[in-house]
Parts: C-alpha cells; structure tokens; sequence
C-alpha cells in the first residue's frame, strides 16, 4: 500500500510516498480503509524534529481519518467490517491502511460525508474540548483564539454559535490572513508582532493592529479595547509560552487560559507566579489530544460523537480543503509551515 513516510528531520524533500506492508490489527484494534485523512500542525512540528513527536525515523505521520472498517482484531465488538467510521491513530494514517484502537474508532452516522468526517477526530474534537472541557466555556463568553485563520480556529469559531454563542476574537500571525478568519465568524482579529515568533498559522508579521481595520497600537490594547476594557474570558493558545504575557494583560477577573501545543517549537518559558494568577482569579490549563488518547480514550470518543451529531443534524458545517491525492501532502504541509494555509486540509486516499 502507498503510505506518505518522513524519512528525516527538516521539510519537504524528507517526505516521500512509499510502498509498505498492509498493517494488521491486534487485540482491541481496528484496521481501516482510509477514504481521506486530515492535516494538522502537529504534522509539521514532527517533520521539523521537534522534540517528543516522533521516536524515531523514518515516521508516518497522521492522526485523524475517515474509512471503513477492513478488518477487526481479537475482542472488538460494536463494529463490523465495511462500517463507515473515523479514527484516531496514534499516526500512520496518512496511508491507504491504517491501525487505531477500537476505543478511538466510532461509527460514521447517516448523511455524514466522510471528506468532512476526516476533520473530526483530532480538529473538531479538540476544539470541542478546548471549550468544554478545558476552558470551560459558558454562554456569552469572550474568547481569545490565537492562530485563529488555522484548522482548530476555523473549528471554534463553528462551534461556539451552537454551545450558546459568545463573542470571538482571534489573532493571526500574518494580517493577511485576518480576512479569511473574519469570515469564519470572528468579530474582531489582529496580527500579532513579530516578536511573537512563528505561531500556528505562520510566522509572525510585522505590525499588530487590527486586521479589520489596520489600527495602530499593540494587540494587547485592540484586544481589551475590543472588549470595552474588561478582557476575555478564555484564551485558546496553540503558541507554547511566546503569548503567554499577552494572554495575562486581556484577561479578564476569572479567565481561563489553555496552552494546547507549542507551535513555534521554541523553548518553554516558566509559567506565572502564583501570586500573580491568584490576584485576577485566573486558571492556566494545559491540554493534550494525545494526552488524552492514552488516558482517557473515552472523553476523547465522546467529544468526537458529540461532534458527529452536529454534523448529522446539520447544527454545523466544517468547510475543508480537498487535497487531491498523497502527493499533494508535502507542499501543504509546507503551506502550513509558511503561515500560508488557512482553514482545514483534508486528504483524499481512497475511494
């Protein structure tokens, strides 16, 4: 079967499609016929060698994809061969087959594409429990999303209208891309300086105003000024600790602040004294996707039915981009790595 395989650290001229061996699956596993598998930036934080992603090389890459079931290893029951699902592997599903645990593969419901579907498992269900479980989000919330033009700030800004709406802003680190997530249903996005570093959707640009209206003055100012001085009352940060101060300057009394990655790969600074989070009330939160798939496999499947019903009910409508075949991966994931991508990629791998 052809499978895309990173062979060594760096870009695009590591990643190749090969020919491997068809994997089976053993106790409590699934193997699935991947139909199309979703892109994501921790793709690109693996290729590039950053630190804990892969063990070693060469590594296949890809954690989120939609199928049907090709065959059921010892002890599984509720599925069937030739059910329509999604899965969460641990990786290698950039790949015509691949192996997820049966805990991690649920069952696509009626009128649910499986294009779309390859969106949920790690894109849609992380951004479900960045707000619900992690953030704790309530109705008329105020939400900072930073990278709000990539993949997870396309999903949030779909999500949050259908958990009671709330009031969205989002920071890019490119102005030009702050068109795009506007559109998506932000009220407000600014660029971030270039001091922040290369975040999830890009490097970061030069000038922090506003991208709806080209004001001047940093992010920190638009932002509280966007909240009529009272700041936020959850940040969803992708950038490690780089925004970490910024973060703590439009907070509001209470906030919830998740760091859920470190997309520009730099070193982790210290987090807040205590003293300074005791005094505005405010919570810092991690969150990790593939924390959670070890340990708690069951919150994850449930954020991603959850996520599926809304599909199936038509309550919410995920736009992806369609990459025509595994070739095509590389320069996407180049694109992402650039800061050029906006939106979710998802790539078509079978029939």
């Amino acid at each position: 079967m052809r499978a895309l395989v990173m062979t060594a650290p760096g870009g695009a001229e590591n990643s190749e499609i090969r020919e491997v061996p068809v994997p089976r699956p053993g106790p409590g596993q699934v193997a699935v016929d991947v139909a199309h598998a979703g892109l994501n930036f921790v793709d690109v934080m693996t290729r590039r060698g950053d630190a804990a992603y892969a063990a070693e090389w060469p590594y296949r890459p890809g954690k989120e994809v939609s199928g049907t079931v090709r065959e059921l290893g010892a002890g599984v029951t509720g599925l069937a061969v030739g059910d329509r699902v999604v899965a969460a592997p641990v990786g290698a599903g950039l790949a015509e087959v691949v192996v997820a645990e049966a805990a991690l593969t649920v069952p696509l419901p009626d009128g649910v594409a499986l294009r779309e579907a390859a969106a949920v498992p790690l894109g849609l269900a992380t951004s479900m429990l960045l707000l619900t479980d992690a953030g704790r989000f309530t109705a008329g919330d105020t939400v900072l999303v930073h990278s709000a033009g990539g993949g997870i700030g396309n999903a949030v800004a779909r999500l949050v209208p259908l958990l009671g709406g709330g009031r969205l802003i989002g920071t890019v680190g490119r102005p030009e891309k702050a068109a795009a997530a506007l559109a998506s249903g932000y009220d407000h996005v600014f660029a971030r300086g270039a001091a922040d570093g290369p975040g999830a959707d890009g490097p970061g640009a030069d000038g922090s105003g506003s991208g709806e209206s080209g004001s001047g003055g940093g992010p920190a100012e638009a932002i509280r000024a966007a909240t009529g001085g009272r700041g936020v009352d959850l940040v969803l940060d992708p950038l490690g600790t780089a925004a970490l101060d910024l973060d703590l300057a439009v907070a509001a009394p209470g906030a919830r602040i998740v760091l859920f990655g470190n997309a520009g790969g730099g070193a982790v600074a210290d987090l807040p004294p205590l003293g300074r989070l005791m005094a505005g009330n405010l919570t810092v939160t991690g969150f990790s996707h593939r924390g959670l798939a070890v340990t708690a496999p069951e919150r994850l499947a449930r954020a991603v039915r959850r996520v599926l019903g809304l599909l199936a009910d038509g309550g919410l409508d995920l736009p992806v981009t369609e990459l025509p075949g595994l070739d095509a991966v590389p320069a996407a994931h180049d694109a992402m790595q650039e800061g050029r991508a906006t939106g979710k990629y998802v790539v078509r791998v079978g029939g």
